[in-house]
C-alpha cells in the first residue's frame, strides 16, 4: 500500500520527535538508527526513506528541540524563564528538557551541519530572550545581549553540572540553587534598565 504524502510527513515528524527525546536522554552516541526506528515504530530500512543519514536526523531533531525551548520564552518574563530553566524539574526531565543543556557537549564533536543548527538555535533563543531589551538604545542593546549570553551560558552550565552529579546528590540541588539565584539577581538591573 502506497503511503500518502501527508502520512509520510507524519511518519517523518514522529521519527524526529522520537529521536529528539532519545538523543536528549542518551546522547548522540548512545542511540543508534535501529533504536530510533524501533521506538518510532518503523523498520531500520524505513528510516532511510526519510533521512540520508543519522547526522541529518541529528540536525533536524536538534532544530526541533531548540525551537521548543524558544517557544517556552513566549509570554514569559526573562527571570521566570531562567527560574524554570535552572530547576530540579528541568534537570530531571532530560528527554523533554532543553536540547542545549542535554547535547551541547555532544554537538561540539559532531559535523558542521549539527554545529550550525546549534549556533542558529542559540542565536534564535538569545533573540527571543532579548525581547525585553528591544526598546533600548544600540549600546544598551549590545550590553543587554551580552547579559543574555552570560545568563544562558550560566543556565546551561548549571543544568549540565547538576546532571553530572548523582540524582540524589545534595550538590546537584546546590548547584541549581546557587546558579538560579545568581542569574536572577544579575537580571534585575538589566530588565529594569
Amino acid at each position: 500500500m502506497k503511503v500518502t504524502k501527508a502520512q509520510a510527513q507524519a511518519n517523518r515528524a514522529r521519527i524526529v520527535e522520537t529521536a529528539s527525546t532519545l538523543f536528549r536522554e542518551r546522547g548522540y552516541d548512545g542511540v543508534g538508527v535501529a533504536d530510533i526506528s524501533a521506538a518510532a515504530g518503523f523498520t531500520h530500512g524505513g528510516f532511510y526513506r526519510h533521512f540520508p543519514s543519522k547526522s541529518h536526523l541529528m540536525a533536524e531533531a536538534a532544530a526541533r528541540g531548540i525551537s521548543t525551548t524558544v517557544e517556552n520564552t513566549d509570554g514569559v518574563d526573562i527571570a521566570a524563564f531562567f527560574k524554570r530553566y535552572v530547576s530540579r524539574a528541568h534537570r530531571d526531565a532530560r528527554g523533554v528538557g532543553c536540547t542545549m543543556a542535554a547535547l551541547c557537549g555532544d554537538a561540539a564533536r559532531q559535523s558542521d551541519d549539527v554545529k550550525t543548527v546549534f549556533a542558529a538555535g542559540i542565536d534564535t533563543l538569545l533573540e527571543a530572550l532579548e525581547h525585553e531589551g528591544a526598546a533600548l538604545k544600540d549600546g544598551d542593546r549590545r550590553k543587554f545581549r551580552a547579559e543574555m549570553i552570560n545568563a544562558l551560558a550560566h543556565a546551561v552550565g548549571a543544568v549540565v553540572l547538576s546532571r553530572a552529579c548523582p540524582d540524589d546528590s545534595a550538590l546537584a540541588d546546590e548547584i541549581l540553587k546557587v546558579c538560579r539565584k545568581q542569574i536572577v539577581m544579575e537580571l534585575r538591573p538589566v530588565a529594569a534598565g
